[in-house]
């Protein structure tokens, strides 16, 4: 997939460490203008300096906290005023590998609110834009616990399925009209994520940490191909194909007028 030769403004939320990070100095790289949202102003602004030098490209700082309302909006009202946006990366989130029980309840439920809540509201604000102009990019930053709820912690790996079906259903609704979508599911990546997440990266096994940098380059390259789901992670890309076609041969039988034999009631 051909770059644009003047591919306009991206906004990245979590952008001040790790993935996000990554995103703002490639797409920079790529010719896009910035704008960093994240809550540390100061991390923020080192990274915006730091992708100006090196890169010659605008970066702005919009601090802001995706779980004060109040935050939310002026960034979702950002998204809906300004007509240099053509890209919005959402990866703000935040995670859990304690069981449920274990975990605290209004901590899971900011991980709903940031996680879902809001990337749901960025992904609406920036639509309607998009949509008038012809001309856009999401991504959405999941995981591959989205198709392993067995691992980590249960609400973490509802909330990044949330984000896989929500840019499935995003892609019927606007791949015909110049807008792409892509969801992209990492698996552990060297990043704060697990320090916040109470699981230092150093205590899992190397071979299944890839940096950084090798996932959005491999996400990236994903993209340029067309991809709507990537998995970086993964050698064999067929293998994701048989999951798809496994997934929409249940279509047909999921919903019917009478339940299914095994079901029968002996009277």
């Amino acid at each position: 997939m051909s770059k644009p030769s003047k591919p306009g403004t991206a906004l990245i939320t979590g952008a001040s460490t790790g993935i996000g990070s990554v995103y703002a100095h490639r797409l920079a790289q790529r010719g896009y203008n910035l704008i960093l949202v994240a809550r540390d102003r100061e991390r923020l602004t080192n990274l915006a300096n730091d992708i100006a030098a090196k890169t010659d490209r605008n970066a702005e700082v919009l601090p802001a906290d995706l779980t004060v309302k109040a935050d939310l909006k002026r960034v979702e009202d950002r998204l809906r005023s300004d007509s240099e946006i053509t890209a919005l990366v959402n990866n703000a989130g935040f995670g859990g590998v304690a069981k449920l029980i274990d975990s605290n309840v209004d901590d899971m439920d900011n991980m709903i609110q940031l996680n879902v809540t809001a990337l749901t509201r960025l992904t609406s604000a920036a639509l309607p834009g998009f949509l008038e102009r012809s001309k856009g990019l999401i991504i959405n930053i999941a995981s591959v616990v989205a198709l392993s709820p067995e691992l980590l912690n249960g609400v973490y790996s509802g909330t990044k399925a949330f984000v896989v079906n929500l840019t499935q259903s995003l892609y019927n609704e606007v791949k015909d009209k110049g807008i792409q979508v892509q969801a992209v599911l990492p698996g552990a990546t060297s990043t704060e994520f697990w320090d916040r997440a109470n699981l230092p990266v150093h205590n899992l096994p190397a071979e299944i940490v890839m940096s950084a940098e090798e996932m959005v380059d491999a996400s990236l390259a994903g993209l340029d191909q067309g991809e709507l789901i990537t998995i970086p992670s993964l050698p064999n890309l067929g293998d994701w194909k048989k999951f798809e076609e496994a997934r929409k041969a249940l279509g047909p039988n999921l919903s019917r007028m009478h339940a299914a034999a095994r079901y029968a009631i002996n009277v």
